[in-house]
């Protein structure tokens, strides 16, 4: 996905629980089409929000144990990290006009 990194279970605590921004992270995998249809509303999203919010992608398939430790089960999940803590967590493909609107009280 262009404009979104991806993290992995070995880097996931620097990134994402270490990172200064809220983090919104996206919970993907290659196998599944709402996630595909998020791929150009999370760059959008990302390049919108630079400096406020940091977007990342984590792929369940590769990555089973941060996976296994926020208890995601269904794909996408996107879960907002803020000072290290999960803060909100949502399931399926959004518009990015709603991501923005449950996203407000974060940024």
């Amino acid at each position: 996905m262009r404009g979104v990194p991806e993290v992995s279970d070995e880097n996931f605590a620097a990134e994402v629980i270490g990172a200064e921004l809220p983090v919104l992270v996206e919970f993907t995998a290659d196998w599944c089409p709402p996630c595909r249809q998020m791929a150009p509303v999370l760059s959008a999203l990302a390049a919108q929000e630079e400096g406020r919010l940091k977007v990342v992608q984590l792929n369940v398939d590769a990555n089973p144990d941060t996976t296994h430790a926020y208890k995601v089960l269904s794909m996408p999940t996107f879960i907002v990290f803020r000072d290290g803590e999960p803060l909100r967590s949502m399931v399926g493909a959004r518009p990015r006009r709603r991501l923005l609107e449950e996203l407000r009280d974060v940024l």
